[in-house]
């Protein structure tokens, strides 16, 4: 069957955009976690959506499973190949095709770094406002697929609102094409949606008509050390009402994560006397376009008098900016530093956050022998990171007991054991905690309709 497979692809694609034996290098293998490594049959590197479409059409017919990829920098596992997969990787499917100013918006290939797309909305006066630290290696394809949310999401909302109109490749081969550049537009169902966040098991993304910003003139990075947990939700509350749309981040570092980035990983320096304080982290949009300074130095002066914070440190650079976000973002120390450990992203409640933080530290010191956790992440806008250490190595690692202490906790909280990462295969078990039997059947209904053969991304996600 193999044989046959491979013939057919040869058939329909030609020698070129094939990967066979030798030329399949490690990248194809293994995703960003290397948790685990694969033998796919082949590699396929479409360049062209009708390619696309061909060597979907082949599989299709011989029922042969299909693993999408992009820039491999996701943590669920979703890209991740099983032995005698066909890989369909779009990383020739790449670059900007159009960029439509009066429209504010642009048309890319979904294979395209994020960061690509970024530079090019900014070199024609725009904004592409999703951001997120994989910039470089992550492609707006994958993106799309995972409903990426990132720094921003406070201010612009996730990759779903920035997503006018997709070309997709259904499992069978067939081509939809809907690269509406209009704002409203409701004739009909608004299929995209079907695709944004369905982690390839829908279709496979080619283009997309990406929605773009006015470019923010001037912003201000703000460090503030919280007097205690509880005045997190007060402060919070104060800068929605204050700031408003001038809000663009407010990412929240639990003490044990602040002194963690600022004691152990090197170049980075708390501006604080204190290291155990809660931390948060503000981005604001300033000058003409934005909050005022004079707005924004008597907001913080009033959360100091209101007991709100204890400290707060204005970036007076570009430089010291990027140093405050440093402290924030380097979560790449983790394997260097704090290995073996699990990271988790999970949604809650935001009056729920701390109290869900405090539960969790004890649950897992009492329950599993010297394990550490840091806590920290996107609070604006409900998602919290947790990330446990426990000594020993990665084959002694309690990851069945870890996760079930966190995604329990989260089903009691009332979160979501996913809030920007997507289920893939690693997350697929706690689905349940977080969707109704109905959501999970309808789901079930969705995949039959539009893969019955079931070759996308088989096992992500759900089980038919």
């Amino acid at each position: 069957m193999s044989d046959q497979l491979i013939h057919d692809l040869r058939q329909a694609l030609g020698e070129d955009q094939l990967l066979l034996g030798q030329q399949i290098e490690p990248r194809y293998k293994t995703d960003w976690s290397k948790a685990r490594v694969c033998e796919p049959i082949v590699v396929v590197r479409p360049r062209s959506t009708e390619a696309v479409s061909a060597a979907l059409k082949v599989c299709n017919a011989h029922g042969h499973p299909v693993t999408v990829q992009g820039g491999m920098t996701g943590l669920v596992g979703a890209s991740q190949a099983n032995d005698g997969d066909v890989v369909l990787s779009l990383e020739l499917l790449n670059g900007v095709q159009e960029i439509d100013a009066s429209a504010s918006c642009m048309t890319v290939w979904a294979g395209t770094p994020l960061q690509v797309a970024q530079d090019a909305a900014q070199a024609a006066g725009l904004y592409f406002a999703v951001d997120l630290g994989a910039r470089g290696s992550c492609q707006v394809g994958g993106n799309i697929a995972t409903n990426a949310g990132g720094n921003r999401v406070i201010r612009y909302g996730m990759m779903r609102e920035q997503v006018l109109g997709l070309e997709v490749v259904l499992a069978d081969g067939t081509v939809v094409t809907s690269l509406n550049k209009m704002l409203k537009n409701n004739a009909g169902y608004d299929v995209k949606q079907l695709f944004i966040g369905s982690e390839g098991t829908l279709g496979v993304v080619t283009r997309a008509v990406l929605r773009l910003h006015a470019m923010p003139a001037e912003t201000t990075t703000v460090l503030c050390e919280l007097v205690n947990e509880a005045a997190m939700e007060g402060f919070l509350k104060r800068l929605r009402s204050a700031a408003g749309a001038s809000l663009l981040a407010f990412e929240v570092m639990w003490p044990d994560f602040f002194a963690f980035m600022t004691q152990r990983v090197q170049g980075n320096e708390s501006p604080f006397d204190r290291q155990d304080r809660m931390t948060v982290l503000l981005e604001v949009a300033t000058g003409d376009a934005g909050l005022s300074s004079q707005v924004l130095e008597r907001l913080l002066e009033n959360a100091l008098e209101s007991d709100e914070l204890s400290d707060a440190a204005i970036a007076q650079s570009g430089k010291q900016a990027s140093a405050f976000w440093r402290i924030r973002d380097s979560v790449s120390e983790f394997p260097l530093l704090f290995a073996p450990y699990l990271s988790f992203d999970v949604s809650l409640p935001i009056p729920s956050v701390c109290a869900f933080v405090s539960t969790l530290r004890t649950q897992l010191t009492t329950e599993i022998a010297g394990s550490q956790a840091l806590f920290f992440g996107h609070i604006g806008d409900s998602n919290l990171h947790i990330v446990v250490h426990v000594p020993g190595s990665r084959e002694t690692f309690p990851k069945e007991a870890v996760d079930s202490a966190v995604y329990e906790l989260v089903k009691q909280y009332g979160g979501s054991v996913s809030a920007e990462h997507g289920i893939g295969t690693r997350k697929k078990r706690w689905l349940g905690h977080s969707r109704s039997l109905a959501e999970i059947e309808l789901m079930r209904t969705i995949k039959k309709a539009l893969d019955p053969g079931q070759i996308l991304n088989r096992g992500r996600v759900i089980d038919l």
